[in-house]
């Protein structure tokens, strides 16, 4: 984008956010647009050659204003924005696809098309209600090849891939045709075929190479209803065995919060009634013996696994162990 074309872009953006907003000062435009209160200057001149009437007023309460009753018909979407829409409620994802400036243009042209009276309601739910897709206590993935991706969903272009994934070989090459993006609790995955569809967390690909090749998406593939069949399916395989577990009524008011749903379902699905000391018995899914180790164990006093012996003899070992650390002397 050539720099007079960039000064025209922004020099819209000022217009309309005081068309939407009223009065603002030069430090607010500023601030808003990203540039120095010197070029808010610039541009607010520029404004008055072409005509605009656009007055400005000194002291604290100041700031520049249109005149009342001016509305610009400048707010017609860019391709871009366009395409930009279903993020504007998603900042941080659009900004991570680098889609963020033309999201919040595309939220600015579309505040400045809407009746006051609308726009006044979407202006009350921007500043009451805020969507932050990362989870708690998680630091967001690094995804370098992300907009590369993005940039090849988009144009239906293959691409070569470097991925590290958990079982041997862990690093594979590969060549694909991606068809979609999905951002699930904060982390990006592409979704992708060669031999067959396969899914591929975008932090993991360490080299990302856009080919000239193009490909065809399978007519009717919807990306929504593949992620939902990929999850269920993640969930049957994930799952393959169950536990037999005796948990106290403390643990058991916080469960919902300690562990998974499908846990805390299986828990109030299949608890027996409580004994004499309100603990329950219940049968629950667990993945490898090495996370139901370190799950149950991190529970404490607060849980008996019963069965299979593996398990509880596994655990026993690590009390013991923990004992011995802790013991006086």
């Amino acid at each position: 984008m050539s720099v007079l074309s960039v000064r025209a872009s922004r020099i819209v953006q000022l217009l309309l956010l005081l068309q939407t907003r009223g009065r603002l000062t030069a430090a607010q435009l500023a601030a808003e647009l990203e540039v120095s209160v010197r070029t808010v200057y610039r541009d607010v001149d520029a404004l008055h050659a072409a005509g605009v009437p656009l007055y400005g007023e000194a002291g604290h309460a100041g700031g520049y204003q249109l005149v009342e009753g001016y509305r610009t018909r400048l707010t017609g979407l860019t391709e871009n924005e366009a395409d930009s829409l279903f993020l504007t409620g998603l900042p941080g994802p659009a900004r991570e696809l680098g889609l963020g400036a033309e999201v919040a243009a595309a939220r600015l042209k579309l505040t400045a098309a809407l009746p006051p009276e609308l726009r006044d309601r979407a202006t009350r739910i921007q500043q009451r209600f805020h969507l932050d897709a990362p989870n708690w206590y998680a630091e967001p993935d690094d995804t370098p090849a992300l907009a590369a991706a993005a940039d090849a969903v988009w144009r239906e272009r293959r691409v070569h891939i470097r991925y590290h994934r958990w079982r041997a070989p862990t690093e594979v090459t590969r060549t694909v045709d991606p068809y979609g993006l999905v951002l699930k609790a904060g982390r990006w995955y592409l979704v992708a075929a060669s031999k067959r569809i396969s899914t591929y967390r975008v932090s993991q690909i360490s080299e990302l190479t856009v080919l000239d090749e193009e490909f065809q998406r399978p007519p009717g593939f919807d990306l929504a209803a593949y992620w939902a069949s990929y999850l269920a399916d993640f969930a049957a395989r994930r799952h393959v065995d169950t536990a037999t577990v005796r948990v106290s009524p403390e643990l058991r008011e916080h469960l919902l919060d300690a562990v998974e749903p499908s846990v805390h379902r299986a828990v109030e699905d299949t608890a027996s009634e409580p004994d004499e000391d309100g603990w329950v018995t219940a049968t629950v899914p667990i993945e490898k013996m090495d996370h139901a180790h370190r799950l149950f164990l991190g529970f404490g006093a607060d849980v008996e696994v019963l069965a299979p012996a593996e398990l509880r003899e596994r655990i026993s070992a690590s009390v013991a162990a923990l004992a011995r650390t802790y013991s006086p002397g």
